[in-house]
């Protein structure tokens, strides 16, 4: 029987997580260790400095959930510290997250630093997400094109320090035009803080932003396929070198 570590960044209560744990019960043992709360943004940031609780809310019929009170990565630590020491699960699968994580998204995302830190520790790693924030949000089409990638992920998974950031339109399964492998967009955030007053006459700053695509018209970036109706997946790295940019400093510098 497969062992299989579900996680998220959305918090262990979410509906993406629900929707995920419905999903992957067919595949095999569940061990859900997910956020206490919504920690979207975290990346791979660890808690330092203060204890961590482990809570059991469930156990039975395969499956067994606990919430945690860090981090999405501190989320798989614990679960291979506690619960994994002897074993590690056959893979990791985090998700499914509220709002996408594509282009440079991919880079804050706490779903994907779950992803992250599950490929340190050796596991086939994958990240889902379905892009709208909407509180009503229909995982239908998830579930539907999700099982095909599991399945094909199971089969076929990710080599050593690779994993997978998928996103999901936020579409009915029957207007999903299909899956497409692609690469991480070009953008950035801009306009990112709106200033507010508070009642004592105070300014602050609450984060907003708008997202700038760098490369509108490239078919190959995944926010672009998924604006155009496709499930993208994109296989990301945690050996970021630049190796080109190595060497061609290397070919100039006097050092």
């Amino acid at each position: 029987m497969r062992k299989i570590l579900i996680t998220n960044d959305d918090g262990v209560k979410s509906k993406g997580i629900s929707h995920l744990i419905e999903m992957m019960l067919p595949y095999g043992e569940l061990t859900v260790v997910a956020p206490f709360e919504a920690q979207s943004g975290m990346s791979v940031a660890l808690t330092i400095g203060k204890p961590l609780r482990l809570t059991e809310l469930k156990s039975g019929n395969g499956l067994k959930v606990y919430a945690c009170s860090g981090t999405p990565a501190d989320c798989v630590k614990m679960a291979m510290n506690q619960l994994f020491q002897d074993e590690l699960p056959d893979f990791l699968v985090s998700g499914i997250n509220h709002g996408s994580n594509a282009s440079i998204a991919s880079l804050y995302s706490g779903t994907l630093g779950a992803a992250i830190e599950g490929t340190i520790y050796g596991i086939p790693s994958i990240g889902l997400s379905l892009c709208t924030h909407k509180q009503d949000a229909d995982f239908s089409g998830v579930s539907h094109f999700g099982k095909i990638i599991i399945d094909n992920f199971i089969k076929n998974p990710v080599g050593p320090d690779a994993y997978l950031n998928v996103n999901f339109p936020d579409l009915k399964p029957e207007e999903i035009k299909g899956i497409k492998f692609a690469k991480q967009g070009k953008g950035k955030w801009i306009k990112e803080f709106e200033q507010r007053e508070d009642p004592y006459g105070f300014k602050y700053y609450w984060m907003t932003g708008e997202f700038l695509n760098l490369e509108p018209d490239n078919d190959k970036s995944d926010n672009n396929v998924v604006d155009s109706g496709y499930v993208s997946v994109v296989a990301h790295k945690i050996d970021n070198t630049d190796y080109d940019e190595v060497k061609r400093l290397k070919s100039l510098w006097k050092i």
